[in-house]
């Protein structure tokens, strides 16, 4: 029996320790050099046992064990123990509440696994907190909407109630009684009708109709109309701008004239007797810019960012005293973004308050 001379045997373990000892510069390689390194280490271990098998079984099984588990400690650091940290990530995930994130840098590939699943689980925790503040909206949503509801519907019931018991016959207050209650069924009516607007637009169910149209002749309609709500509330209301031009915009005629109505209403009704509206055109190139603006009681600072949401009101007592559903600047807010345009609003209590927002004089998109 042949054996190994000692020095020829320890510089092969010497040369296998030190690729052991040198093993994280694998990480510099992609996957499939870790496969291939492990299965030479395999090969080269069995080659080397099978030519020292003769001189030394001992040692050539030594060698062929130390291959062995060098190759399974290549695979087992490089693969198996970052695949095992993906799992563990995965399954973490089955409390939603988890925050865990994969950092499996071994190779390449592993680090392109990583990063695909931690942008999946961030999508993933994006959608939930989502779905959380969706229900949440949902909840306070109902909740204005059978606010909104219940309080005319009692009104108008204790209405009809005190004339069925007695005061239809009153002939001081069965009037009274009755345009009350019309009113409230109005103010139900609105308040329905706007609900299936916003719904629509939000949906998008409601298809805008964008065409041109003039635009001095739409306002001066639109101001027109509006005057005698104006004079009823002693305020004064015009039509400021350069009316003796042609300015033809792009958009849906008659939903930019919910926009109009909504925000020259509003207007009128958080103003003061002799305080004044304007409505204002200023054309700017290839755009116009359309103001409306007065001189009333403003709204607070701390109101600015919340005002375009559905139900919210800044003075709760003075909207239900001069009506309104909640509604329309949100929907006001939803037609200016369809017609790809934003509304602005500034306002100082005690001075006035003034919304903006631009038009296309071409077609969008």
């Amino acid at each position: 029996m042949h054996t190994l001379p000692i020095g020829e045997g320890f510089f092969i373990l010497n040369c296998e320790e030190k690729f052991i000892r040198n093993s994280y510069l694998l990480t510099m390689y992609s996957l499939k050099f870790q496969l291939f390194f492990a299965v030479i280490i395999s090969s080269i271990g069995g080659c080397a046992a099978m030519l020292l098998f003769d001189r030394s079984p001992v040692l050539a099984s030594a060698v062929l064990l130390f291959s062995i588990g060098a190759s399974f400690t290549v695979l087992y650091l490089f693969v198996y123990r970052p695949l095992k940290k993906v799992q563990s990530v995965i399954t973490a995930q089955k409390d939603k509440a988890s925050l865990h994130r994969a950092t499996a840098d071994s190779s390449q590939e592993m680090q392109e696994i990583s990063d695909s699943i931690n942008s999946m689980l961030d999508s993933f925790r994006a959608d939930i907190a989502q779905m959380k503040k969706l229900e949440q909206v949902r909840s306070e949503f109902l909740g204005n909407v059978s606010h909104e509801l219940r309080t005319p519907i009692f009104s108008t019931q204790g209405l009809i109630e005190t004339l069925l018991h007695g005061a239809v016959d009153d002939k001081k207050v069965n009037r009274d009684f009755l345009q009350k209650a019309l009113n409230n069924t109005e103010r139900l009516n609105s308040l329905l009708s706007e609900l299936i607007d916003i719904s629509r637009i939000q949906s998008g169910e409601m298809k805008l109709r964008f065409r041109f149209f003039d635009l001095v002749p739409f306002l001066e309609t639109t101001v027109a109309e509006m005057q005698t709500t104006a004079e009823q509330r002693n305020v004064s209301l015009a039509l400021a701008g350069n009316t003796g031009v042609h300015i033809e915009v792009y958009g849906d005629k008659e939903r930019l004239r919910q926009v109009m109505d909504n925000l020259i209403e509003n207007a009128l009704k958080y103003s003061e007797p002799n305080d004044k509206v304007v409505v204002k055109f200023s054309d700017q190139k290839d755009k116009v810019e359309l103001c409306v603006e007065d001189t009333g009681i403003g709204i607070a600072p701390q109101h600015l960012g919340r005002i375009f949401e559905r139900f919210y009101r800044v003075d709760k007592d003075r909207s239900r005293d001069v009506g309104g559903t909640g509604l329309g600047l949100a929907i006001v807010k939803h037609i200016v973004e369809a017609h790809h345009s934003t509304i602005r609003v500034e306002s100082e209590i005690g001075v006035g308050t003034k919304f903006s927002f631009f038009m296309m004089k071409t077609s969008i998109g």
